[in-house]
């Protein structure tokens, strides 16, 4: 049973198909789902409906759930294993009315992978797990077994961001570390239209050249060499400007010499170059952020040079509201393109605060908790959100969440006991206050303020 494209649906699935799009088009995506669900009843290999689906139940439940496993094996759910062997195709259907309600359960679409594999759906059973990928990268167990099944595909370079994602979140992971090595050899092989059995010193053109893919594949690169391999992919840039590969990796470089004007361009000439890879598209726009705060910092540095200059303290002035404005609507945009990732809603969250909108930054940062990864930092200028609109029982209760999980006393922890303390402060309640300073000067008596507040209240 190969996939199939809109153009191969039946007339009245087609049909009921545009009626869900239109649905979508209005943001009633409630609706959307429930069209959808029979559509995909009567055409399960229909992948594009699928995806849309996935998206309107994202958007319907808020995203994803916490998992129930720290170690991402399974967050709970339905078995389906003994319907899966009968009669996948039902299967199928059975699954999706359970993904309804947590539409990134990884228990759930690793079933649902399963059925698809049975059904000879190879794509349809790779997105279920890049489901996963997407709403619990964490769950090193299934990420694992989706780069695994991109290799059997003989898609290496698939199975290689699947691994990097693995060592994110688990840098330790040898299988993974290895895996990735390997998947990014065979993906530079195969791109090459070089055999696997084939000695690579054989195949390469020169000593130059083998010694350019062993520092490209070498990571800790001093700056001479960045700057020597830099310039010998200009030279192979100036030669084709159309080679995907070489444009990406310049962007790299570029960005590792912290030259973020070049690093931006590059990025976003790989991104049109690729077709609208979405990776490039993100990259390119954190390279823009990056040349405007560093035309930010000249502008302030110039501004402390010359503090009787009002020229050129109305320029930093606005130029700083400027910053504001285009970061929010930048945020909105990445937003837009990925309502339901948290990072995406955070660095909205943060535009909105900054600007001094905290009451649309509150929504934004409650989707942002979803990840656990950056909750910490979330809950923190959730905080503060609240603490600037004068909701200081509500911001406390913020940073106790935060303090709940945080058990080292990094900069991170530091930062939220010491907002902490000031909530207190300023809500009256000097013993509690003193508590947060307190634990603080225990570990790091230099930092900010907190000896000084410390032992000023033993006089």
């Amino acid at each position: 049973m190969p996939e199939i494209t809109e153009a191969e649906l039946a007339p009245n699935v087609r049909a009921l198909f545009l009626k869900a799009l239109s649905a979508v088009q209005t943001n009633n995506h409630g609706y959307a789902v429930k069209l959808l669900q029979p559509v995909l009843k009567d055409a399960p290999a229909f992948l594009d409906g699928r995806k849309i689906l996935r998206k309107c139940e994202s958007i319907v439940t808020g995203g994803p759930k916490k998992a129930a496993s720290v170690f991402g094996i399974k967050t709970g759910g339905s078995s389906f294993k003994s319907a899966i062997k009968k009669d996948p195709a039902s299967a199928v259907v059975a699954i999706e009315v359970e993904l309804e309600k947590d539409p990134y359960n990884s228990d759930l679409n690793d079933q649902l992978f399963e059925a698809f594999n049975a059904l000879g759906l190879p794509d349809s059973a790779a997105f279920a797990l890049e489901t996963v990928r997407q709403g619990h990268p964490e769950h090193s167990k299934l990420m694992h077994k989706l780069a695994e099944f991109y290799l059997v595909r003989e898609e290496p370079q698939k199975a290689a961001d699947v691994y990097r994602d693995v060592i994110k979140h688990h840098p330790t992971d040898s299988v993974a570390i290895k895996g990735e090595k390997d998947c990014t050899a065979r993906a530079s092989m195969k791109s090459g239209g070089w055999s696997e059995t084939a000695k690579m010193a054989d195949l390469q053109r020169n000593k130059g050249e083998a010694a350019e893919i062993d520092a490209a594949n070498r990571s800790g690169l001093t700056r001479d060499q960045l700057e020597d391999r830099r310039d010998r992919l200009i030279a192979k840039y100036n030669e084709d400007p159309n080679q995907l590969a070489v444009v990406k990796d310049l962007a790299s470089i570029f960005e590792q010499l912290e030259d973020w004007d070049n690093s931006f361009t590059f990025y976003s000439w790989g991104f049109q170059l690729s077709n609208g890879d979405v990776a490039l598209q993100t990259k390119a726009a954190h390279m823009k952020d990056k040349v405007g705060d560093a035309h930010m910092k000249a502008l302030e540095e110039r501004a402390k040079s010359n503090p009787d200059d009002p020229e050129v303290q109305a320029m930093l002035a606005e130029r700083k509201a400027t910053r504001i404005a285009e970061a929010v609507e930048e945020s909105k945009r990445r937003v837009e393109i990925n309502p339901t990732d948290p990072i995406s809603r955070y660095e909205l969250g943060q535009a909105y605060y900054n600007a001094g909108d905290f009451s649309n930054a509150i929504p934004h940062l409650q989707q942002a908790k979803r990840n656990p990864h950056i909750q910490s930092k979330v809950l923190l200028l959730l905080g503060r959100t609240f603490k600037a609109k004068g909701m200081l029982d509500m911001a406390s209760k913020q940073l106790l969440d935060a303090l709940a999980d945080m058990h080292a006393m990094d900069n991170t922890k530091k930062e939220v006991l010491y907002e902490k303390g000031l909530i207190h402060e300023q809500m009256g309640d000097q013993e509690g206050a003193l508590d947060s300073f307190k634990q603080i000067y225990e570990v790091d008596y230099g930092y900010r303020d907190v000896a000084q507040r410390v032992e000023s209240s033993y006089t």
